[in-house]
């Protein structure tokens, strides 16, 4: 019995479940030590891939329901067959593993791991989620690990990116092994990825459901009112080249949000120059940043 005491998961091995052939497929000590921590009345598996959960499950005598296009279930268009009080899931770290290829390279449209951009995956995760959300009775629980990804040299965190749908109750970190990244070497300031989260989100009530999202937008500061002079005269000096007169600074912030209410705003502008020890004054009415 291995009742979970930390937020830090870490297993050198993956143990004696599942098949090690499978690409993706996680640790089944995750599993076992989330069914001795929880102790579930019903155990589903959603995304049971390489048989992981079903063998630890029946290693600790739970008639488990392992739930995967493998075995003809399909998470998009299929309903979770029972009510549940723990369901966990392993979903595809968008296509970063082709799934179709532990299928006899069989393609199904609704394979989470297709080629597809980054939105249409979130969405499509999100259908999941909300599907595994239904299906819990109240106070049970959606344990959900997942990692993150880069690509083309951009960051995607998806645990950031998706719906949550209940209360997360806890946010563990699970340190990963035997990565194809960890095998290589890399040059500059690149910081390969050997984590993953498993999420534990719980459903507290009938009728109350909490959601939470992520906004992401771009926006010019110039057009904030809460912004700071010297954020600002940073940003002008920098896009001139990294010196700017007086006159450049001017002309270069006269349309910003705070000059047009501040009827005195080239004389704020002197007086951060002058007084912040950000700016350095190289020549009359010239700074660079210091």
């Amino acid at each position: 019995m291995s009742k979970l005491n930390a937020s830090i998961m870490s297993y050198k091995n993956r143990g004696k479940w599942g098949d090690y052939s499978y690409r993706g497929n996680c640790s089944g000590h995750v599993i076992n030590d989330l069914l001795d921590t929880f102790k579930p009345n019903r155990f589903v598996e959603v995304f049971s891939g390489g048989g992981t959960g079903r063998d630890v499950a029946r290693d600790k005598g739970y008639k488990g329901i392992h739930l995967d296009l493998n075995n003809g279930w399909d998470a998009l268009s299929d309903e979770i067959p029972v009510a549940s009080d723990f369901i966990f899931s392993h979903p595809p770290y968008w296509d970063i593993i082709k799934y179709k290829d532990m299928r006899n390279n069989q393609y199904d449209a609704n394979d989470l791991s297709n080629k597809m951009n980054y939105e249409e995956f979130i969405q499509k995760l999100d259908k999941v989620n909300k599907k595994i959300y239904d299906a819990l009775i109240v106070g049970g629980r959606h344990a959900f690990l997942i990692g993150d990804v880069r690509k083309s040299k951009k960051y995607y965190s998806i645990i950031k990116d998706m719906t949550w749908f209940g209360e997360l109750e806890e946010h563990l970190i699970k340190e990963q092994f035997n990565t194809v990244s960890a095998k290589k070497s890399y040059g500059g300031s690149f910081i390969p990825i050997s984590h993953e989260h498993l999420l534990i989100f719980k459903k507290t009530g009938i009728w109350n459901m909490p959601i939470k999202f992520t906004k992401n937008f771009d926006k010019d500061i110039r057009e904030l009112d809460q912004i700071t002079w010297k954020a600002l005269i940073q940003g002008a000096i920098e896009e001139l080249n990294g010196t700017a007169k007086l006159s450049e600074l001017y002309a270069t912030l006269q349309d910003s949000k705070k000059a047009q209410k501040n009827e005195h705003w080239k004389e704020k502008i002197r007086q951060i120059v002058r007084d912040s020890t950000v700016f350095l004054r190289v020549d009359v009415g010239t700074y660079q940043l210091q």
